[in-house]
């Protein structure tokens, strides 16, 4: 594959991590997801990875019709790639977590690559007063999750998408994930060239440190050689510092308020697009370019926005 010049900006606008209670920034209305999603790809962001809410009162939502309060008018203002996970529950099955994705095909979907212990329950120790009754207790519960992405949910979302001709992001939140992938290329259920996702700073994955960005990379150049673009998530305060490494070393970035709610050492940021405008500085400062929506579709070979259901 020819070398990347241009940096793509992935932003996660509201994720199934963070409640209410955390950040008033944080979105969960369709409105204010559709506002937020709006600005962040108006500040530089080429690809929105969404999750859906409970418009009441902010808990995690994998049904379609929450989706399809904000989906349409997304696309209606903005060129950007839609992303829609198939993460968005801790405890639900696959079938019931790609329900969005059959639902409205985007050109994009998460695709975890592992099962892990997934947990936020340190959060739970943070705060004596919650906005919403089912706060305290699904976070504190994470402490006993295990977030399952077997061998055969992974196929089965595979195979359950493959009509929708929808990319995959490869999240991998440990070294073990990029092996998962490379059996699964072998077995014939992705084909090259993959796009991965290296998470760090999870609790139950692999930690912040940038040795590890580096043996994570090390180990998918000898698995994948070209035949792979990656993009780099740091957790809370590693997001700033892990994209700004990542985009020197010729890989892309990924920020938003589903991974972290600070814009800087202890200060809340005041929506995602804040966060897209800042490392979007940053790339450009150092002398790279951020990739426009149609050269993030170019780059990541999709299928293009006219092929979507919605």
């Amino acid at each position: 594959m020819a070398k990347q010049r241009k940096t793509i900006i992935t932003c996660a606008i509201t994720g199934a991590i963070h409640t209410p209670t955390m950040s008033d920034a944080l979105p969960y209305t369709a409105d204010d997801i559709t506002s937020q999603a709006i600005a962040a790809s108006e500040a530089g962001a080429s690809i929105l990875h969404l999750h859906a809410r409970r418009e009441n009162d902010g808990g995690v939502s994998v049904e379609p019709s929450d989706f399809a309060r904000f989906l349409p008018r997304i696309k209606q203002a903005t060129d950007a790639i839609v992303n829609i996970s198939t993460g968005g529950s801790l405890t639900l099955s696959i079938k019931d977590r790609v329900k969005p994705a059959t639902t409205f095909s985007p050109e994009m979907c998460s695709l975890n690559m592992g099962s892990m212990n997934f947990s936020f329950h340190p959060l739970a120790e943070r705060y004596d007063q919650w906005k919403f009754d089912w706060e305290k207790d699904y976070v504190k519960g994470s402490e006993g999750n295990i977030f399952r992405n077997t061998f055969r949910d992974i196929r089965e979302a595979a195979e359950t998408l493959a009509p929708h001709d929808i990319k995959f992001e490869h999240e991998c939140y440990d070294v073990g994930h990029l092996y998962n992938l490379k059996f699964c290329m072998d077995t014939g259920l992705f084909k090259a060239p993959v796009f991965i996702q290296f998470i760090f700073g999870i609790l139950g994955g692999i930690g912040a440190d940038i040795d590890n960005l580096i043996f994570m990379k090390r180990t998918a150049d000898r698995l994948f050689g070209d035949d792979y673009r990656w993009s780099v998530l740091g957790a809370g305060g590693s997001q700033i510092p892990f994209a700004t490494t990542a985009s020197q070393m010729g890989g892309n970035v990924r920020v938003g308020l589903e991974d972290s709610l600070l814009i800087s050492r202890g200060k809340l940021a005041d929506n995602n697009a804040q966060q897209v405008g800042k490392i979007r500085r940053i790339i450009e400062d150092l002398g790279s370019e951020v990739a426009s929506p149609d050269e993030a579709r170019e780059i990541l070979a999709l299928k293009g926005g006219d092929r979507v259901n919605f």
